[in-house]
């Protein structure tokens, strides 16, 4: 790669894989101009068809980016997550129940670890996700997890959206329980009054904790939400002010427009005089070369004539004596 007063130029052949790998791993800012300068180089090598599929690949978001990012310098940390996610589909296919249960545990602590690596990754370069993108993070790593296209995706690191899966999700598979082994009475006893009670202590329990699960979840969301449109409103007012900003700087390049303009017609005005002055004292000048000229001739003329009076006047003397 040559760098040439900010331009970036590339001046080796890649294949295509190559060249997406390069423009993937760029922060945002800096993929559209060096996609379309690897397209043109590519061009002008007389590659067209790869130029052309170079020109077509997405900028990324800055959360795809972020994941993209995560692939490339935190890849164990992806790779477990991966692997966990070729478990569960196996144990799914295979309706293995204690696999998918054992998966489904660690779904969720190794889901909720890499989206604060995410995070991290992209806060380490200088590029801190909003709040509100915690939540498209953890889809996109969700998606890995139960689908293997997705899977590979975010394994090479070549996103340019977050990616959201609404497919079947594998979930544990559900045995039916042994019959039990005969009783020797055949007629069941009831269920002790004690025995009841601890069952529905037990559901009112389960029920709580998911209410309360819920209730944390909705309180995460509205707090995200409140976080974005504070940031949103702050960002607005900031853009308000530039915005005013431009405002008044372009009103004052418009009177300072209107004073050069003015100035620039009465220059041109006084201009226009002053050639008009410049031609008329050219034309004197031509005048009075053209006249001085005729004079000198009439003058030269004059005195042969002077001259040869005077030669006359002299042999008329001399005749005399």
């Amino acid at each position: 790669m040559l760098e040439r007063q900010g331009e970036v130029r590339y001046t080796w052949s890649v294949d295509f894989d190559e060249a997406a790998d390069r423009l993937y791993g760029m922060v945002p800012e800096e993929f559209t101009s060096a996609r379309d300068a690897l397209a043109r180089e590519t061009k002008a090598a007389g590659d067209a068809a790869l130029a052309k599929r170079i020109k077509a690949l997405r900028k990324p978001t800055v959360v795809a980016w972020a994941v993209n990012r995560t692939a490339r310098e935190r890849s164990q940390e992806l790779g477990r997550l991966l692997d966990l996610g070729r478990r569960l589909r196996e144990a799914w296919r295979g309706q293995d129940a204690d696999a998918l249960a054992e998966a489904g545990r660690e779904r969720t602590p190794l889901v909720a670890r890499l989206v604060r690596s995410v995070r991290e990754a992209a806060e380490e370069a200088g590029h801190p996700l909003a709040p509100t993108a915690d939540l498209e993070v953890e889809q996109t790593l969700d998606a890995a997890v139960v689908d293997e296209d997705a899977a590979e995706q975010v394994r090479r690191g070549r996103l340019a959206r977050p990616l959201s899966y609404s497919g079947f999700t594998p979930a544990p598979v559900v045995r039916p329980a042994p019959e039990p082994a005969a009783r020797a009475q055949p007629t069941p006893k009831a269920e002790p009054e004690a025995e009841r009670h601890a069952g529905d202590e037990e559901r009112r329990e389960r029920e709580r904790h998911e209410t309360e699960r819920r209730e944390a979840e909705r309180r995460r969301r509205i707090e995200n939400l409140e976080n974005a449109l504070a940031e949103a409103e702050q960002a607005a007012q900031e853009a308000e002010r530039g915005r005013a900003d431009w405002e008044a700087e372009r009103a004052e390049a418009v009177r300072e427009h209107e004073r050069r303009a003015a100035k620039v017609e009465t220059i041109t005005a006084k201009l226009v005089k002053a050639k008009d002055k410049l031609n008329a004292a050219e034309h004197r000048l031509e005048v009075a070369r053209r006249e001085e000229t005729n004079a000198e001739r009439a003058a030269r003329s004059a005195r042969q004539r002077a001259e040869q009076a005077h030669a006359a006047l002299d042999e008329a003397r001399s005749a005399d004596e």
